[in-house]
């Protein structure tokens, strides 16, 4: 799940935990489990979606592509 790329979009500094490569967003997959962390992407498509217009433009809309090729990526390794 981790990208390991100095994006701020794909991969913020910030999420880093210093732990070999170790993202926040790893420990929220891991903690949340496969169904909890679907509608964990899909709640995030929403908010970066709706607060687009109002915050940061064209980069919430890309955070919300991230969350939506998780989720996809998660429901086709489903089948």
């Amino acid at each position: 799940m981790t990208i390991k790329e100095n994006d701020p979009v794909k991969s913020p500094k910030h999420y880093d935990l210093g732990l070999n490569g170790i993202e926040s967003i790893d420990v929220t997959k891991a903690v949340l489990g496969h169904e909890g962390f679907k509608k964990y992407c899909r709640g995030n498509v929403l908010k970066y979606i709706m607060r687009a217009d109002r915050k940061n433009g064209v980069e919430d809309l890309k955070k919300a592509k991230v969350f939506l090729e998780w989720e996809i990526e998660l429901v086709e390794n489903e089948n």
